[in-house]
């Protein structure tokens, strides 16, 4: 009897705690939030870009061992970008998102050519495509900075406005390019629509609906038309063509949005874009193609995935 009594007593504890395990509430899986700082510190350094039978001064965001200028590069291969600034625009105008950027593990490139009032398209096309031939050619350079610090196979363009052309016009002649996020992207000579339509990697364009320079309707709207899937034109709702740039001057534009809001919502869905189409990341599938991107309050979607 008492044996029994034993064995019911371990056979009731086993089943206890088996219905423990398996009633349990699973531990959620932890977001991403693309428009947070990454977890890299922020360095930069200034220096002359010389390849590809072009030369010029530019400036390098990418992730430190420690923030500030000239720091070594964090560990590991990290994506590299060439960004193309604005028309007569300079480069500290995106500051905040190039440091956003370097803070997700991107080695960024901004070009400091092509800056004056009768700026050639084509040149900045190719002075975007020679920042990312000298990041390939800096990864294998004994005692330079970014020597083993360059994922070779994960190059991208981006830009605004102008250099948003010259990015699309860049990667269409360029087949080292593995992805493109433009924002507010004008249209150029060559035609960043034309230099659409012969992309095969993954092309995001984004805008602003109160852009009353590079309009939708006129420029992005065309571009992503033109261009063959995977692509997607992400429209954010009172957003202005300056809104995308740290502060305005002449001649800019306004929104029904603030410049920190709509700075925010272009972090978050580009750093999500470049992360997944960029770098690989599988987890922001759904921040890039799914629900999430397609319902993200204050930016109208549309996609061919």
């Amino acid at each position: 009897m008492l044996r029994n009594s034993l064995r019911f007593a371990a056979a009731a504890i086993l089943a206890l705690a088996a219905s423990l395990s398996i009633t349990a509430p699973a531990r959620p899986a932890a977001v991403v939030d693309p428009a947070a700082p990454g977890s890299f510190a922020v360095a930069y350094t200034d220096l002359t870009v010389s390849a590809s039978g072009r030369s010029y001064s530019a400036r390098v965001w990418y992730p430190g061992t420690s923030a500030g200028a000239d720091k070594p590069v964090a560990a590991g291969a990290h994506p590299g970008l060439a960004f193309g600034h604005g028309f007569f625009q300079s480069i500290n105008q995106y500051e905040s998102l190039l440091r956003h950027y370097a803070s997700w593990g991107f080695v960024t490139v901004t070009p400091k050519s092509q800056g004056g009032l009768f700026p050639s398209h084509s040149a900045f096309a190719a002075d975007l495509n020679a920042a990312l031939t000298w990041l390939t050619a800096q990864n294998t350079t004994a005692g330079s900075r970014f020597a083993g610090a360059i994922a070779t196979n994960r190059l991208g363009v981006s830009g605004h406005s102008m250099g948003g052309g010259a990015a699309l016009v860049a990667a269409s002649l360029n087949p080292a390019v593995r992805s493109v996020s433009t924002l507010a992207a004008a249209e150029t000579n060559p035609s960043a629509v034309s230099a659409s339509r012969t992309l095969t990697v993954p092309a995001q364009y984004v805008g602003g609906s109160a852009d009353s320079i590079a309009s939708v309707a006129d420029h992005q709207r065309k571009m992503y038309d033109a261009k063959p899937a995977p692509a997607q034109l992400r429209v954010i709702t009172g957003g202005f063509h300056c809104g995308f740039e740290d502060s305005s001057g002449f001649g800019c534009d306004s929104g029904g949005i603030t410049r920190a809001a709509q700075q925010k919502l272009t972090q978050g869905v580009t750093t999500a874009w470049l992360l997944h189409t960029l770098a690989g990341d599988p987890a922001l599938y759904d921040q890039v193609w799914g629900p999430t991107a397609q319902n993200l309050p204050g930016v109208v979607y549309s996609a061919k995935p």
